[in-house]
């Protein structure tokens, strides 16, 4: 790849017990580059950014951010070197408020201010005050996102960011992944609906059998109906 690699995944094995989930995958996210990792459920997406992330610990093999190599390292040290999980649980503190919950965040030295987070999610700043149990799921998941970005990362992984959230907060999602991308920022989106990846992402990776099987941007993914039909579901046609 010609552009500077943000993140390099090479021989990434990761196991369950004696599950072995991830046999030998290879990627790379440019710099300010977002790329979308489909397949299947239970194909190991989640998997995939839980190894990265350093929260998945029987794993194996080589990865880097920015040229550092991180696989193995406990998830604060990896989130210290600028990578930001968003889980698909949200990860957020139900009883503190939404001012709490961003403040936890927070880095020394970190240039994203509070103010910033708040102009980027008006809804968040009307209600910094309220729990994060008492959110609805769109803020739930604005909050995540949040969180993550008052941490500075230079790479952000999204998993599952748009799942159960209403069509008019979708909407308003892929606006802030736009704007991100264009602020320079590397984004790894594990998304089941192929309409959001289509309007966000770079370049496609497609995850079966627990390796890569397949990639290319969007106009090899919109040319490439057999790879859809053999390792998509049917949601994503």
């Amino acid at each position: 790849m010609s552009m500077h690699s943000m993140l390099s995944v090479s021989g990434l094995h990761g196991y369950y017990g004696k599950s072995h989930i991830l046999q030998g995958i290879d990627f790379e996210v440019g710099d300010g580059e977002l790329v979308a990792l489909l397949g299947r459920n239970g194909v190991g997406k989640t998997t995939t950014m839980r190894a990265i992330s350093g929260v998945l610990h029987n794993v194996e093999g080589d990865v880097r951010l920015d040229g550092l190599p991180i696989l193995g390292k406990p998830s604060h040290l990896v989130a210290r070197m600028g990578l930001s999980l968003v889980p698909e649980d949200r990860g957020i503190f139900a009883t503190l408020s939404v001012e709490e919950n961003l403040k936890l965040a927070e880095r020394r030295g970190a240039k994203r201010s509070i103010e910033e987070i708040w102009s980027m999610f008006p809804s968040l700043a009307n209600r910094k005050n309220t729990t994060g149990g008492k959110l609805s799921g769109g803020e739930q998941q604005m909050l995540s996102i949040g969180r993550a970005l008052m941490t500075d990362p230079r790479l952000l992984l999204l998993d599952e960011p748009t799942e159960g959230l209403a069509p008019i907060i979708v909407d308003g999602l892929i606006e802030l992944l736009v704007e991100l991308k264009k602020s320079g920022l590397s984004i790894l989106l594990v998304e089941q609906s192929l309409d959001v990846c289509t309007k966000v992402a770079d370049r496609f990776l497609i995850l079966d059998g627990g390796k890569i099987v397949w990639q290319g941007d969007r106009a090899a993914l919109a040319a490439s109906d057999d790879v859809k039909a053999r390792h998509l579901t049917l949601e994503h046609a």
